[in-house]
This record gives C-alpha cells, structure tokens and sequence, in this order.
C-alpha cells in the first residue's frame, strides 16, 4: 500500500509543478488544507480519502486514474 500512496504524491507534485501551482493554489483550487496537500506530498498522509483524491484530480484536470497509476 505505502508504493501506491508514494505514486499518487509523486503524481500529484508532478502534475501540479507542471501547471505551475504552488502548493496553496492547489489547495485553494482543490477546496482542501494547504496541510492536507503538504501531508499528502510528503507522505505523512499514508492513505488519503478517496474524496481528497477526487478534489485534487478535479483542480488539476486530470482523472483520478492519472494520479494513482
């Protein structure tokens, strides 16, 4: 479980440095804690809710699938 977790923060970090958002407009796009990103990115949120998840994908633009693959 901890490699898919590392895949969805690395994923997450990857596609949002290439849209060229900072950690908070993330958060802000996300409608999420600037914390919750940083926890989610670091690993120190070990199994992010599916709901998390949906938010980011969405302020991102890309689908869930992209994240956790």
């Amino acid at each position: 479980m901890a490699k898919a977790i590392s895949t969805i923060a690395k994923n997450i970090r990857k596609h949002r440095k290439e849209r060229g958002l900072s950690q908070d407009k993330l958060s802000r796009l996300a409608d999420i804690s600037h914390a919750t990103i940083i926890k989610i990115e670091s690993g120190g949120i070990q199994s992010p809710t599916i709901g998390t998840v949906q938010k980011i994908a969405k302020a991102l633009g890309v689908s869930i699938e992209e994240l956790i693959k």
